[in-house]
């Protein structure tokens, strides 16, 4: 049982810092610990569950999606489309495919259709949409980052970087930007523009005292602005990146927790941030 906490370091976010970015703002599934996940593990892990919330309270009972678009593995990554009306969610799998789901007709219907299966050569681990078009983004193992129209029906780009991409997030002020987490050590964060759609416009990172590797439990968030990202670590150890300006290290890094941290997220507006770590504690940190 996790057990909440008061992290008693406020986090300053005042400290000076240099000149400012010239920006425009697999086949098989292997789960936790390498084990291989058993036929029964298999099934569930490439369904997709719908809760009714008076069927969860009155009956306890999960309603699972009868479609099985992915053909193999797990699947690795769920994001709803922020698609102008049309609710609609996509799934990354270990199959290299990318699904889009969309409403039904009925009650609890959710149809599937395949975005693309064969531009990845490895496993989807992240997938995203972007604001102001409709344009699913996703990357994997195979160190690509996708950039799919779906008005147009084909990638609009194909990036590929020199280590796996592990998730992708856009940026929730300027809808161009997105950052890529990557398997880099010391450049574990990529930042892209959609507009210039192959050119990186910067990196950030920070140097890991525990493991060298970089796992996708490590999550990043941005703040409500869109000019912050926090990010967990192997460490126990809570990153915070300004993207305003050019440096690659952390403008803050908080000792917040005993083992490592998954993620750190932002109140929408209030200055507080919580995060979650495999010390079992929950942390509540004021931002000052």
């Amino acid at each position: 049982m996790c057990r909440l906490r008061r992290a008693r370091t406020d986090i300053d976010l005042t400290r000076q810092k240099t000149s400012k970015v010239e920006a425009s703002l697999g086949s098989k599934g292997v789960t936790r610990r390498g084990r291989t996940p058993d036929k029964r593990e298999k099934d569930l892990d490439s369904n997709c569950g719908f809760h009714n919330v008076m069927i969860l309270f009155q009956q306890k009972r999960v309603t699972f999606l009868p479609e099985k678009p992915h053909i193999k593995g797990i699947i690795n990554s769920i994001q709803f489309m922020p698609i102008a009306l049309d609710l609609c969610f996509a799934t990354g799998g270990s199959d290299h495919a990318v699904i889009l789901w969309h409403e039904g007709d009925s009650e609890n219907e959710w149809k599937p259709k395949a975005v693309h299966r064969n531009l990845h050569s490895a496993a989807v681990m992240g997938v995203a949409g972007l604001q102001q078009k409709k344009v699913v983004l996703s990357v994997g193992v195979d160190k690509r980052i996708i950039g799919f129209d779906l008005a147009a029906d084909r990638a609009e780009f194909n990036h590929q970087i020199e280590t796996k991409c592990l998730s992708v997030l856009p940026n929730p002020s300027d809808f161009n930007l997105f950052m890529v987490q990557s398997g880099t050590p010391q450049k574990q964060l990529r930042l892209f523009d959609i507009r210039l759609r192959r050119t990186e416009l910067h990196s950030f990172g920070w140097k890991q005292e525990r493991s060298e590797s970089q796992s996708a439990l490590i999550n990043q968030a941005w703040s409500p602005d869109g000019l912050l990202i926090s990010s967990g670590s192997a460490d126990p150890v809570i990153h915070i990146f300004d993207i305003r300006y050019d440096t690659h290290n952390p403008s803050q890094s908080v000792q917040a927790h005993q083992k490592r941290v998954f993620k750190a997220a932002w109140h929408q507006s209030l200055p507080f941030l919580i995060s979650i770590s495999s010390d079992l504690n929950l942390g509540i940190h004021k931002i000052t």
